[in-house]
């Protein structure tokens, strides 16, 4: 079956006329800008945010095309990958009427943004290896699933999901296929936007939090077909991306330097991914550290709930997964700067030891 946008949109949102903002309606730059009633005279600060941002964050997407390869007009930008994942069921699900699927143990918004959209969630719990069931996933569909979420690399397991099972689900689901690439730096497989011209279907996901280190500015990437894209932009707010976040993810982007530096720091953190689960799988008392291609491991401890409350205690904060389906015995661990990992090597070592 074909995709086809209209037979996914909610029937308000293909009625609906967005708001036109002041900055949407004039692009460039004027000499007097007397259209949005803003502050004329400026703001307390040096920098000049008296004046509303661009609400399509033209300057930013162009460079983004530089480094990723994707045209502007396929590119969406969110206060987060949140933003868009929230934006996507919101156009494209009926509340109280269609599904979507997650694919458990994965990242939790899918399911608190559909359960916030009163939407349903289906779950298909990932197999043993942490890959798609694919039997599975094709028994769930319905007439009212819409989308299908995949996180690769997955989050909390920090595997890549087989890129041909991800490619398979695209050529034969009708509905959206969600791939959540948050840890694609760090992974040797690429990124599916390669794949964004053959499958119309396909959204993928990315960040600035991760390897490029912007946690706190707060700033996702969806790519997808110019037609999803402009129904994210009809009904984002009109300015979602605030002008210092625009201006801090440029300077960050631009230039070699930010790049080499991005660079070596993945290269970096892989090599210390490499060393910490060595390190962990030569302990007894470790059960099992998943192979990763994220920026964590996940690792099965004995006595994971005593280890949990005391890393606590030596001020080293990890992620207790352990109540997670097929995580089970677990603590999902962060590679830090490489002091850090050996402070938490030690410390995992002294509990075992006394």
């Amino acid at each position: 079956m074909a995709f086809d946008i209209n037979t996914l949109l909610r029937e308000n949102i293909k009625s609906l006329v967005p708001y036109s903002s002041a900055r949407s309606e004039f692009q460039g730059q004027g000499n007097i800008m007397v259209d949005a009633n803003e502050n004329a005279y400026g703001s307390p600060l040096a920098q000049a945010y008296n004046r509303y941002p661009d609400p399509l964050q033209w300057d930013l997407k162009s460079k983004i095309t530089a480094i990723k390869g994707v045209p502007p007009s396929n590119i969406f930008l969110g206060n987060g990958s949140d933003e868009a994942i929230d934006l996507l069921f919101r156009a494209f699900c009926e509340p109280g009427e269609d599904n979507v699927i997650i694919l458990p143990p994965t990242y939790g918004m899918y399911q608190v943004s559909a359960q916030i959209n009163d939407i349903a969630c289906k779950e298909v719990p990932l197999l043993r290896n942490f890959q798609l069931d694919m039997e599975g996933i094709e028994a769930s569909i319905d007439e009212h699933t819409k989308m299908i979420f995949i996180c690769s690399p997955n989050n909390p397991t920090g595997n890549s999901i087989d890129v041909r099972s991800i490619e398979t689900i695209l050529m034969h689901f009708p509905g959206l296929v969600v791939v959540d690439e948050a840890y694609i730096n760090y992974a040797r497989q690429k990124s599916l936007t390669y794949a964004l011209k053959e499958f119309p279907n396909l959204v993928v996901l990315q960040t600035l939090s991760k390897a490029w280190g912007l946690a706190g500015i707060r700033l996702g990437l969806a790519f997808s077909n110019e037609e999803i894209i402009q129904v994210l932009n009809q009904i984002k707010p009109p300015y979602n991306i605030n002008q210092a976040t625009q201006e801090l993810a440029l300077e960050a982007l631009n230039g070699k330097n930010g790049i080499t530096q991005v660079n070596q720091w993945i290269k970096d953190c892989v090599q210390q991914r490499g060393i910490m689960a060595a390190e962990l799988q030569s302990m007894d008392q470790v059960i099992e550290v998943i192979p990763s291609e994220a920026n964590f491991l996940l690792v099965r401890f004995e006595k994971v709930k005593e280890l949990f409350q005391y890393l606590l205690k030596q001020g080293i904060v990890v992620r207790d997964r352990s109540s997670v389906p097929l995580c089970e015995n677990s603590l999902r661990i962060t590679i830090g700067k490489p002091e850090e990992n050996r402070q938490i090597l030690d410390a995992i070592k002294n509990f075992y030891q006394n």
